[in-house]
């Protein structure tokens, strides 16, 4: 179908009809601009609070009194293993460029301003797409945006306040021999930490990816639960990635999410499935 035959009638109501592959690519400027333009209002706000930001939120899960650190103290307790408590994170941040701590103020300004302003650019592209889709597909979509983010600021905090503490704690305490001392450079620190959120956040995207997959016909359930073991392999080796932990606790509490994910999306390709089979019985009883 060509380009300017994707948008309906009701999208291009005072416009004149069907818009033409210009008015098509100054749309899409428009819908990048207003994107754009929201990553950079949260990223300058981020710097502006950059104090406050790096004090509550960057440097908060090297600090043994982190809420990750406390509950495992607690579940340390109820399971009398005292190797679970975090009491000590055994490193220092330092700065060794001069313009180290400035890019690093300004590097998470920007990661920070793409996460706040995910849900308001994701809703800028899908409005872009959306009036190219059918009715059907319309109504099969529905709520897209509201999952997407759910799922990526789901993803993010889990990094936060699961992943990244794990994987700091780790490389923050392992030493191969206790003369050598951690000394982490800042933009190294961040740079962990920025990896780990974002991973996680676009790891949890697992059921939409589905979605789209199932929906084109290039995934099926049956397919999912016939690698089911494959995919088992998989998950344990990207949590392997993700944490740097070996001990088997770490690895378990990033695997059963990512195993959860896998599951909620082999039912998400069935109920797709379902619906594209109906579609075409409607089809051929017509």
């Amino acid at each position: 179908m060509p380009l300017d035959q994707l948008w309906d009638d009701d999208e291009q109501e005072g416009k004149g009809g069907e818009m033409t592959f210009i008015e098509h690519l100054e749309e899409l400027r428009w819908h990048i601009i207003r994107a754009l333009a929201a990553i950079l209002v949260f990223t300058v706000a981020a710097f502006i609070f950059h104090k406050e930001i790096f004090n509550y939120v960057i440097l908060a899960p090297k600090n043994p009194d982190f809420w990750t650190y406390r509950q495992m103290c607690k579940l340390a307790t109820l399971l009398n293993a005292p190797d679970l408590c975090v009491n000590k994170i055994d490193f220092i941040l330092i700065s060794r460029e001069v313009t180290g701590q400035f890019m690093m103020a300004m590097t998470y300004s920007v990661i920070i301003g793409l996460i706040f302003a995910f849900p308001y650019a994701f809703w800028e592209v899908w409005r872009f797409i959306k009036p190219g889709l059918h009715d059907m597909e319309v109504k099969a979509s529905r709520g897209a945006v509201f999952w997407v983010t759910f799922l990526f600021l789901l993803g993010a905090l889990f990094g936060y306040y699961i992943v990244s503490p794990l994987a700091i704690n780790f490389l923050a305490n392992f030493k191969v021999d206790e003369s050598i001392a951690n000394q982490f450079d800042i933009s190294s620190y961040i740079g962990l930490l920025a990896m780990m959120v974002l991973a996680c956040g676009l790891t949890f995207q697992l059921p939409m990816v589905t979605f789209v997959l199932s929906k084109i016909g290039l995934l099926t359930p049956k397919f999912m639960r016939d690698y089911r073991k494959h995919a088992f392999i998989v998950i344990l080796i990207v949590a392997a990635i993700i944490t740097p932990s070996p001990d088997v606790f770490s690895q378990m509490l990033v695997t059963a999410p990512l195993l959860l994910l896998y599951e909620i999306s082999i039912f998400v390709s069935a109920r797709v499935n379902r619906q594209r089979q109906a579609e075409l019985d409607k089809t051929l009883g017509d």
